[in-house]
C-alpha cells in the first residue's frame, strides 16, 4: 500500500530549540553571576552540614534563615580575631572531605574527630574542643550504664565515629549505625534499639531534651574536635587559625561560647588551663529548649509550616530548574544516541551502544559525584548547579535513546521511502517525517521520564544544592516533625508534577491532530 509522507513542519522544531535556549541561559546567567560575586569579595570559606547538625552548625527553629550553633559562633569569632571575613559553605556530611579537597572551600567544621585515619587524609589545626562518649537511653526501658551492659543488645551510633569504633570492638554488640542524628535518636525512642553511644555534645541536646530519653553512666573515652584542612595546602592559613585558637583559649573567648551552650566541661578547662568561673548564663542552650518544650499544638504547628513556605518555594524552584534544564539535556542527547545507533556509521553505533549500556549500569549517584568531585582532576571544573545539571541530563539521555530508538523503529518503513519518493534527502526525511512522528508515539514515556527525574533531582544534594529532599531533611530534622513536613513536601513534587502531565497531553493531542478522523 502506497504510503503519504507526514510532514512536520519547521516550526516545531524552532520552538524546542528556542526552549533549550532559554532553559540554557538562565542556567549559564547564574552560574555568571554566581562567578562575578566570587571576584568581588574572597573571603575565607569554611562548610559545614547545617541540615540536622545540633548543636554543632545548625538553622535557628526561630528563624531559619538564621544560622546558630555553638561551632558557627566559634567560626564568628575566629573570623574577628583572624581579622578575615568568614564565608559559610553548606554540604552534605559525605561531602565535605571531598569538597574540602576539590577546593570549594579551604576548612571544614563539623565535629569532625581527630583521630589517626582521618589525619591520614586531612589536616588538623589544634584541638577546639574535646568532649567523651556518652550513652543515651529510654526512660522505661534497659538502664545500660556501662559498655560491659550493652553486650547482647542493639545499639545505634552515627557511622564513621569513634562510637562506631568503640562498638565494632565488640562483638556482643548488635550494631546499628546511621547518618543522621535524628534517625538513631527516633529509633531509640521507637523502640527499635536499646541505646546510644555517642558523643558528648549530641547526646545533651538530643537526649536531655527527650522527656522519653536520658543519659546514664560516665563519660567514656577521649574524643577531640578539630578544624579540616585539605592534605598539605593551606599551611599559612591553618597557622592564623591555630594561633586565633590560641588567643581565643587564653582571653576566655571560647570559654565564653561554650558556656553559653553550656558545653563547657573539664577537658576543656584543662586543655585551656582556664579553670576560673565566669558569669556567663546558658542563653543558647536555655533557648534552644524553650524552643523545643514550646512547638507543641496545632496552632503552633500551623504557624511553622507557614514559615515554611518560603523556604520551600525557593527549593521547589531550584528543584524545576534543575529538572527542566536536565530533560532538555536528556532529550537531546538522547535523540542523538538514537539516531547514531540506528542511522549511524559502524564506530559511531558502537559509541552510542557502550554509551548507553554504562550509564544505564551505573547508579546515577555515583555519576553524579564523579561528574562534580571526579571531573576536576582532569581540569573539568563545574559550579554545582552545572554539574547536577550535566549528571542528571547525560544519566536520562541513556533512557531517553532508548525510547527513542523504539519510537523510530515504530515509525512504518514505507514512510522514510515515500519522503525519499518527494525528493527528499535522508537528513531531512529523518528531520521532517520519521522523527517528529517517532516523538509523538513517545511523548507519553517522555513524561514519565521526567516525572522521574524531578524525584531523581533529590541526589544533587550531595554537590551542595539544596533542593526539596535536603529542604525536608532539615525541616523535619529540627523539629522531629517528619509527618507535616513530608506532607508539605510531597505536595509540592506533586504540584510541581502534575503541570507537566497536563502539559504533555496537550501536546500529545495537538501532535495528534493531522492523524485523527474529522467528524
Amino acid at each position: 500500500m502506497k504510503q503519504n509522507a507526514q510532514y512536520c513542519p519547521p516550526r516545531f522544531w524552532g520552538l524546542f530549540l528556542r526552549c533549550v535556549c532559554m532553559l540554557l541561559a538562565v542556567s549559564w546567567l547564574g552560574a555568571g553571576a554566581h562567578v562575578a560575586h566570587a571576584q568581588e569579595e574572597k573571603p575565607i570559606r569554611w562548610a559545614a552540614d547545617a541540615s540536622s547538625d545540633v548543636p554543632y552548625t545548625f538553622h535557628d527553629l526561630k528563624d531559619q534563615d538564621k544560622l546558630t550553633g555553638f561551632e558557627y559562633d566559634l567560626m564568628q569569632e575566629l573570623g574577628k580575631h583572624m581579622g578575615a571575613p568568614l564565608q559559610f559553605v553548606q554540604n552534605d556530611w559525605d561531602g565535605l572531605i571531598p569538597g574540602l579537597q576539590r577546593g570549594l572551600y579551604e576548612m571544614v567544621i563539623c565535629g569532625i574527630e581527630m583521630t589517626d585515619e582521618h589525619a591520614e587524609g586531612i589536616d588538623f589545626s589544634d584541638p577546639y574542643y574535646i568532649t567523651s562518649e556518652r550513652i543515651v537511653v529510654r526512660r522505661n526501658g534497659p538502664q545500660l550504664k556501662t559498655l560491659a551492659d550493652l553486650n547482647g543488645h542493639a545499639i545505634g551510633t552515627i557511622k564513621d565515629t569513634q562510637a562506631e569504633r568503640i562498638l565494632t570492638e565488640n562483638a556482643k554488640v548488635q550494631l546499628r549505625t546511621y547518618d543522621e542524628e535524628t534517625d538513631a535518636f527516633m529509633d531509640l525512642a521507637n523502640g527499635r534499639t536499646d541505646a546510644i553511644l555517642i558523643d558528648g555534645p549530641i547526646a545533651k541536646y538530643y537526649g536531655d531534651t527527650n522527656p522519653a530519653l536520658q543519659v546514664v553512666g560516665e563519660p567514656i573515652g577521649r574524643v577531640e574536635y578539630g578544624i579540616a584542612f585539605a592534605k598539605g595546602q593551606n599551611v599559612a592559613l591553618r597557622t592564623k587559625v591555630n594561633a586565633a585558637l590560641a588567643t581565643m583559649q587564653h582571653d576566655g573567648t571560647l570559654h565564653r561560647v561554650l558556656l553559653r551552650w553550656d558545653l563547657w566541661t573539664p577537658e576543656m578547662a584543662q586543655l585551656t588551663n582556664d579553670h576560673t568561673t565566669l558569669n556567663v548564663t546558658p542563653a543558647a542552650w536555655n533557648a534552644y529548649v524553650a524552643e523545643l518544650e514550646g512547638k507543641g499544638g496545632w496552632r503552633v504547628k500551623l504557624e511553622r509550616y507557614m514559615g515554611f513556605l518560603p523556604q520551600l518555594a525557593k527549593a521547589a524552584w531550584l528543584t524545576l530548574l534543575v529538572s527542566l534544564c536536565a530533560m532538555v539535556l536528556a532529550v537531546g542527547a538522547g535523540l542523538a544516541l538514537a539516531l547514531l545507533r540506528l542511522y549511524g556509521p559502524t564506530p559511531l553505533r558502537w559509541v552510542a551502544t557502550t554509551y548507553v549500556e554504562v550509564v544505564r549500569g551505573t547508579p546515577l549517584l555515583i555519576q553524579v559525584l564523579f561528574i562534580f568531585y571526579g571531573l576536576p582532576e582532569f581540569g573539568i571544573s563545574l559550579t554545582p548547579f552545572l554539574a547536577g545539571v550535566v549528571s542528571l541530563g547525560m544519566n536520562y539521555a541513556a533512557y531517553e535513546a532508548e525510547n527513542y530508538r523504539a519510537g523510530l523503529q515504530s515509525v512504518a518503513h514505507g514512510q522514510m521511502e515515500a519522503a525519499l519518493a518527494l525528493n527528499m534527502t535522508h537528513a531531512q526525511a529523518l528531520r521532517y517525517v520519521v522523527v517528529p512522528q517517532a516523538f509523538r508515539l513517545v511523548m507519553p514515556v517522555m513524561t514519565n521520564d521526567f516525572i522521574s527525574l524531578l524525584k531523581d533531582s533529590s541526589l544533587v544534594s550531595v554537590i551542595t544544592l539544596t533542593e526539596l529532599t535536603q529542604t525536608y531533611i532539615r525541616l523535619s530534622s529540627s523539629y522531629f516533625d517528619y509527618f507535616g513536613t513530608g506532607l508539605m513536601v510531597g505536595a509540592a513534587y506533586l504540584l510541581l508534577g502534575l503541570p507537566f502531565v497536563r502539559l504533555a497531553r496537550m501536546a500529545e493531542k495537538k501532535l495528534a491532530q493531522p492523524h485523527m478522523r474529522r467528524r
